[in-house]
């Protein structure tokens, strides 16, 4: 893997995660960091370029999907859990 695409798919990651911790909710918010971290880990040995590019095209689609669910989150926020 080329040093830029490492250095895109690392920004992307933190990005990712740094959306995740933004969920109001314990649930969603832990849930959102553990998908993200296992799919980064799952495909950590890929090395086509073309998959790489695919991957990082999903990768860009799910963070949008998650700073909108983000957004909605926060519009409708429920009283906070034990465990928070």
């Amino acid at each position: 893997m080329a040093a830029s695409t490492r250095t895109q798919v690392i920004s992307l990651y933190k990005m990712m995660l740094k959306e995740s911790s933004k969920f109001p909710s314990y649930n969603y918010r832990t849930y959102a960091m553990r998908r993200v971290r296992d799919a980064f880990r799952a495909n950590r040995k890929v090395g086509d370029q073309k998959t790489v590019e695919r991957l990082m095209e999903e990768g860009q689609q799910t963070l949008a999907l998650i700073q909108r669910q983000v957004t909605i989150g926060r519009m409708y926020e429920a009283q906070k859990t034990v465990v928070e």
